[in-house]
């Protein structure tokens, strides 16, 4: 099972990312998560760019969520809605086939930010209808370094519940008609 973590942050010490990438160390066997963390390197949508002038970083993380079996997604919150990086990039995918039909999972490494994921469960709703907005992964470490994400992330009952939600994402990956619970950690 491959799995496509993208982190909605251009922010180099993103606790978002750190999350995703704490999430990529402990994930179960069988599991294999990649993480993109590219956001900001992606121009700004344009229809002229797509098809044979679009630009190659677009073109491989294009290609890295063709490859994966489902997609994991976490942001943070600006001015209550969804960065701006986060929506160009679903902005590229629109006009093509890559995320119609992937299965896609939410992830979030605060306990606030309910605005924005308002929003993006919208979005990702509608770009998806595998998009499972039950399957959400609520792992509250705001202020924390990647090496304290980490670290908490593998405390045993924090990496059950993480492991248990991978599996469950796994599982909904391979059979997106199954509904799938909640998991949210900290509220």
């Amino acid at each position: 099972m491959k799995i496509l973590a993208i982190s909605g942050s251009a922010r180099r010490l993103s606790t978002n990312t750190a999350l995703l990438k704490a999430m990529q160390v402990i994930a179960p066997t069988g599991i294999v998560i990649d993480v993109f963390d590219g956001i900001g390197d992606l121009p700004v949508f344009s229809p002229d760019l797509e098809g044979s002038d679009e630009p190659d970083n677009v073109r491989i993380f294009k290609q890295a969520i063709s490859e994966s079996d489902g997609l994991l997604i976490s942001s943070p919150e600006y001015v209550r809605s969804i960065p701006g990086g986060l929506k160009n990039a679903i902005d590229w995918l629109v006009s093509g086939d890559q995320v119609i039909g992937k299965s896609i999972a939410l992830v979030h490494a605060s306990h606030r930010g309910d605005d924005m994921l308002n929003i993006l469960r919208t979005v990702l709703a509608t770009v998806s209808p595998n998009f499972n907005e039950g399957l959400f992964f609520r792992f509250p470490v705001m202020k924390n370094t990647p090496e304290q994400i980490l670290e908490i992330l593998r405390a045993p009952s924090n990496r059950e519940r993480a492991e248990r939600f991978l599996k469950d994402f796994a599982s909904f990956c391979q059979n997106p008609s199954v509904d799938s619970p909640t998991f949210q950690l900290g509220r």
